[in-house]
């Protein structure tokens, strides 16, 4: 069973080809492509991420250091020290408020603490929730204490960083403990914003005891986040984008966690640059298939058409016309195959005209051949009939006997000159009615010595009143050829029956022997000219002239045998009205 596609054309066949390759190779490209640069973003995303930690950590390194920074220079001015040993609130912000003023440009608050951490001023911006009278956090700074601390406060729902700075007085006994300076700033939304803005639009979210204190993500998508953050590995969703995070823990001033920062990165860039990457390839697998179907089928019209033109002149000399030719523009492959295929075809019709020559030479010395082998016997009988007039001394009957058997001979050889004439011709003889018996009776009394010398009895089964119309002198001929062909099959013996039977508008003759059979090498061919066997000097000329005239008759012959157990020659001929 042909596959469908056996049955396109060559030109589809390589624009199918073509389109396949091209789409086969740009989705090996685009497949690779896609997740090289996913693997690629994905790296690129991670570094992002630790990046943007990074550069908060600095930021936020930075903003502790400046809060440190104008702690320790409140806390060494002689000024501000005289006012923090007073005592007085009022004293205190009017000394250190306008330093304050001047030197810090956050958006920070400034507490005056007694050692045991009560509050005795405030200054700068002051948290939204109001801190405790009392801060338990400089109790725990004291074991730090000369040095500065800093950590993150959770207070209810906020989150604080604060940096606390003691401050010293000279004593009779050494340096004494006077007061505590807490300075820090609210962790809310702005300070989320201001680093994300810092750190390249990384998204920010501080946590404190599960819940969330500040971000840059909207409300709803930080909801959706915040419960994904504790999940170890992987991306995590929001509602509409997905984020690679990177999550910190806040401590506090003694070093325990008190919060969580978590730093996302999103997808949502990579994704459209991986999407943009699609387009331009699809793109480019548009151009390149319009493009190469393009460039292919012009180059293969240009291959197709000579294979087209080889194959109308393929067809032609199957039809034995040597004369096409196939025009050959090309150097190419193509090219020098026109040429070769021109050259054949010149070179077969040089060929069969030599054969042609040959054959007609052959078939005339063959048909010579053949006209003398046929000839020899009457010529024979007139010979020796002239022989005995001119030296024998006979009697008249003797004399008319002779000259009897030299007319019949003389006609004999009319007869056979005028078939071959006619054959050639395809012209038919004078038609008439015949009476058959008489017919074979004839050919059968010619024979009879040829029979008697070979023991061979001839038996006639022929009707006696069975007339039919017929050209007399060419069907003797067939009786002679198929009688004759029978005798020289049975030169030990045996029985030749001629036999003929009426079949509705027709006449069935049979002509049997009792010979070996027709030899298989030709019995498939046995009706053509110039084909013989087991017959010295024959050429194979009888049967075909045999058939020619049965079928110029209206009639038809054919052969059965079997090895071994002879031959049965039949053919019909049209019965008379």
């Amino acid at each position: 069973m042909k596959l469908p596609f056996s049955r396109l054309s060559i030109l589809w066949k390589i624009l199918l080809s073509t389109s396949v390759a091209i789409t086969a190779v740009f989705a090996v490209a685009e497949w690779f492509a896609e997740n090289s640069a996913t693997r690629a973003t994905s790296e690129s995303i991670q570094h992002e991420v630790r990046d943007s930690f990074q550069a908060y950590q600095s930021l936020w390194r930075s903003r502790t250091n400046r809060l440190a920074s104008i702690s320790a220079i409140l806390s060494a001015m002689s000024d501000v020290r005289a006012a923090f040993g007073t005592g007085d609130a009022a004293t205190i912000r009017d000394t250190a408020g306008e330093l304050w003023s001047r030197v810090s440009d956050e958006n920070a608050f400034f507490l005056v603490t007694t050692p045991d951490g009560r509050v005795i001023a405030s200054l700068g911006k002051l948290p939204r929730d109001p801190l405790p009278g009392e801060l338990p956090i400089v109790h725990d700074a004291l074991a730090h204490f000369p040095a500065q601390v800093s950590g993150f406060l959770a207070r209810g729902e906020r989150l604080y960083f604060i940096a606390v700075t003691p401050v010293y007085v000279q004593a009779t006994q050494g340096t004494a403990l006077i007061n505590v300076l807490v300075a820090g700033y609210d962790v809310d939304s702005g300070v989320a914003a201001r680093l994300k803005d810092d750190t390249g639009g990384s998204e920010y979210i501080f946590l404190s005891r599960g819940r969330i204190v500040a971000a840059t993500l909207p409300p709803a998508d930080a909801a959706a986040v915040a419960p994904q953050l504790d999940r170890p590995g992987g991306s995590i969703r929001s509602r509409s984008a997905e984020y690679a995070p990177l999550i910190a823990q806040l401590a506090g001033i003694d070093g325990t966690p008190v919060g969580q920062l978590a730093i996302l990165r999103s997808f949502d860039d990579a994704r459209r640059q991986i999407a943009m990457l699609r387009r331009n390839i699809s793109l480019m697998w548009v151009i390149a298939m319009i493009a190469g179907l393009a460039l292919t089928y012009v180059t293969a019209r240009r291959i197709v058409e000579p294979i087209k033109e080889l194959d109308r002149a393929a067809a032609q000399v199957v039809l034995q016309n040597y004369d096409c030719q196939v025009v050959a523009e090309s150097d190419d492959e193509l090219g020098r195959l026109a040429r070769t295929f021109n050259a054949m075809c010149s070179s077969i019709r040089q060929g069969r005209e030599e054969l042609i020559r040959s054959e007609r030479i052959a078939t005339i010395g063959r048909l010579a051949a053949s006209i003398v082998h046929d000839l020899r016997n009457p010529l024979a009988a007139i010979y020796g009939g002239t022989e005995m007039l001119l030296y024998s001394q006979l009697s008249e009957d003797q004399i008319q006997r002779l000259a009897g058997n030299m007319f019949r001979a003389s006609i004999q050889v009319q007869g056979m000159l005028q078939d071959l004439l006619d054959v050639s011709r395809g012209k038919a003889g004078q038609v008439k009615e015949c009476n058959l018996r008489e017919l074979v009776a004839a050919v059968s009394d010619s024979l009879a010595p040829t029979a008697e010398t070979r023991s061979v009895g001839i038996v006639l089964q022929v009707p006696d009143r069975l007339v039919l119309a017929l050209d007399r002198r060419r069907i003797e001929r067939v009786f002679l050829n198929l009688m004759g062909n029978a005798l020289d099959a049975m030169p030990e013996g045996g029985t030749l029956t001629v036999s003929a039977a009426v079949e509705a508008d027709s006449v069935l003759v049979e002509v049997r022997d009792t010979g070996p059979g027709i030899a298989p090498e030709v019995r498939g061919r046995l009706f053509q000219p110039f084909v013989t066997a087991r017959k010295a000097g024959g050429l194979g000329l009888g049967l075909a002239m045999a058939r020619q005239a049965v079928v110029d008759h209206g009639g038809d012959i054919w052969a059965r045998s079997e090895s071994g157990r002879g031959a049965c020659f039949c053919f019909r001929l049209p019965a008379a009205p």
